[in-house]
């Protein structure tokens, strides 16, 4: 049973050391950070989950990279997750060497979560292109991926133009960490089969995974990849066996759990214990 679990915000008071050894203690499969480098003051943009103003623990996020380093450091089977990069906010050239760093220094455990974001001002404010961020976000992908397999690369695209560089370390995991692209975005399904290896999907149910895992079957022969190769990893759901359980049966690979939080260390502690009896019972 791959069952991974998130941190809550605000993502930096608890060490991720100690989340870490406490998760891949009890069971957990893989730990998750989330990414938000800055938060406008004044926004339009609403909330996903409500539809309304952006709640205020959203300016709260740890740097997902340097809290997973930490973490990798302190484990030996724990996968080391993000959940998600906003990929149009960062620049491929520096984000392929963080990734390759992180993931040869943990022996390849990194799942590379990504996401093209929903909050507008703060794409901008980063140097995304919020009318085209999947566009963008497919080619910072394409980019890095020429960057992790190759020993000189170049890249020639419409956001990002790059001549013969080196780029080193190259990634434990080849050709590269695998992947995974979030949320509910109408041709995500496509984008997975034609340029990523999994799907990450939060606000869903056991139905709607059966169905999208024939769909990614599917679109998966159709383009001659192999069904298998493509993961679904179920995002932020309650730590409920039952529930967990229905996920994986409808086709998901794994499901990351989401904790309450706390303000201690030693409370976090009891709260995965919690979690590991609801989940592993």
């Amino acid at each position: 049973m791959n069952v991974g679990t998130s941190v809550p915000l605000p993502a930096y008071t608890l060490d991720a050391a100690s989340i870490a050894r406490k998760a891949e203690e009890l069971g957990f499969e893989s730990l998750w950070y989330a990414e938000h480098p800055v938060m406008p003051v004044y926004s339009s943009s609403p909330f996903p989950a409500t539809g309304g103003e952006v709640p205020e623990s959203y300016s709260h996020f740890a740097d997902p990279f340097i809290a997973l380093a930490r973490a990798s450091g302190v484990t030996t089977t724990l996968k080391l997750g993000t959940g998600i990069t906003l990929v149009p906010e960062r620049n491929p050239l520096l984000l392929a060497k963080v990734i390759s760093t992180l993931d040869l220094f943990s022996g390849g455990r990194f799942l590379f979560g990504i996401g093209a974001g929903w909050h507008r001002e703060e794409t901008t404010i980063m140097g995304g292109d919020f009318d085209h961020r999947w566009a963008q976000t497919r080619e910072s992908i394409l980019a890095m991926k020429e960057l992790w397999t190759k020993d000189e690369a170049e890249f020639h695209g419409r956001y990002y133009d790059f001549p013969l560089v080196k780029c080193y370390p190259k990634p434990a995991q080849k050709p590269h960490p695998p992947v995974i692209l979030g949320g509910m975005a109408r041709n995500v399904l496509k984008r997975v089969v034609a340029w990523g290896d999994g799907w990450m999907p939060n606000r869903v149910d056991p139905a709607k995974i059966e169905e999208s895992r024939l769909i990614l079957d599917t679109l998966a022969a159709e383009a001659g990849r192999d069904p298998a190769s493509l993961t679904i990893s179920v995002y932020g759901q309650e730590a409920d066996h039952d529930l967990v359980q229905s996920f994986l049966d409808a086709g998901a690979d794994r499901v990351v759990v989401r904790p309450n939080t706390f303000d201690t260390e030693e409370e976090m502690g009891r709260e995965l214990e919690r979690m590991a009896e609801a989940v592993f019972k």
